[in-house]
């Protein structure tokens, strides 16, 4: 099968010319034109984002296997890996990972496939989630043929902080290392690997979200709902989003934009807000190539938390944000007084949203 070459310039021109693009390097668009909305619209759950409002809302043509993808982005945008934990004798608590960094060739569009590297065979790699002051073990084993590392944004010692030439340094090929630190600071977080070339390594996949819960032993009763211990954190529906993209001609400009790796995985496959609850999103990015990333929610304001240290908000009702690559934040909003409908977000970089960043709640 051949693979075609074409930049993102390419795709946007023969986009909004109406042509679908085909072939397992280029992206296909769909555009499509609505009708006027109705005077009164209601909203109905089994339309799809394309067809509802009059916008015009491009989109990939068909869909993904999540089977042969091995993970589904509509899980995984819920999903927490707490590891396994330990109570030691002396009351401390350690919690384990094991993590395995494989090459593979993932989907991130129907029919566009991206040779990437990967922690234990995704992209991104399992959200790491564990609680303020515990010791932590990530058994990391290195199963592919380049040299890795993990390394991650907290507190450790230079042994453990997985950076080419320094400490542990690179785990070759068939080795493994166990990165060892305490949990601290709480917040919203991240790892990858940090070997050199740094910016091909994070742009090959291997980047993860890392989440340490507050203590509200030690942070009081705002740290309640942040923590799976607390009954308070039950009433809060969360969600880890990590803005990437790829770059499928390898030549240092971005094809495809998206959150959780799938372009327009969410406009196809909506993700659905109990609009009694509220909504809390860990956010990072991790985009390589450009300088920043950007999220956007439609008919809504949220505060937002800077990299999650600090349990007041850093900004308070905005709708829109900017992230440097590594920047992250806690996003929490409502949809208490909104009717049920679909509520679009995106990245605002509309070249970024019209290459995958674009994606809906279904407001229930």
């Amino acid at each position: 099968m051949s693979r075609n070459r074409m930049n993102r310039r390419t795709l946007l021109t023969a986009g909004a010319t109406g042509g679908a693009l085909a072939g397992v390097s280029t992206l296909p668009f769909l555009f499509a034109q609505g009708t006027p909305p109705p005077e009164h619209p209601e909203h109905d759950p089994a339309a799809t984002p394309t067809e509802h409002g009059g916008h015009f809302l491009s989109s990939t043509v068909g869909d993904i296997d999540v089977e042969r993808l091995g993970w589904d982005p509509s899980e995984f945008v819920s999903s927490f890996d707490y590891g396994e934990a330990t109570t030691m004798q002396d009351g401390t608590v350690v919690r384990e990972w094991r993590i395995v960094a494989v090459e593979r060739e993932i989907e991130i569009a129907p029919g566009v496939f991206f040779p990437a590297w990967t922690y234990n065979g995704q992209v991104p790699g399992p959200t790491l989630r564990a609680n303020e002051g515990e010791r932590l073990r990530i058994h990391f084993v290195n199963g592919s043929t380049h040299p890795h590392t993990m390394h991650f944004h907290g507190l450790h010692s230079a042994y453990h902080d997985g950076v080419t030439g320094i400490g542990r340094g690179d785990i070759l090929p068939g080795e493994s290392h166990t990165y060892e630190f305490n949990a601290e600071p709480f917040g919203c977080h991240l790892y990858h690997c940090h070997s050199t070339p740094l910016k091909r390594h994070i742009h090959k996949g291997l980047y993860g979200t890392f989440i340490i819960n507050p203590d509200p032993a030690i942070r009081g009763d705002l740290a309640r709902s942040r923590h799976p211990d607390s009954p308070d954190s039950s009433e809060w529906q969360e969600f880890v989003m990590m803005m990437n993209a790829f770059d499928t001609t390898f030549d240092g400009e971005n094809e495809v934009y998206a959150v959780n790796t799938v372009a327009f995985h969410y406009m196809k496959h909506p993700i659905v807000i109990d609009r009694t609850r509220p909504v809390r999103i860990y956010l990072v990015n991790i985009t390589e190539f450009d300088p920043i990333n950007s999220f956007h929610l439609h008919a809504n304001f949220f505060n937002y938390f800077d990299t999650g240290t600090t349990l007041d908000p850093t900004l308070r009702t905005v709708d829109t944000i900017m992230q440097v690559q590594a920047q992250r934040g806690i996003l929490e909003f409502s949809y208490a007084n909104h009717e049920p409908g679909l509520y679009m977000f995106h990245a605002h970089v509309s070249e970024f949203a019209e290459l995958g960043w674009m994606s809906v709640f279904d407001v229930r």
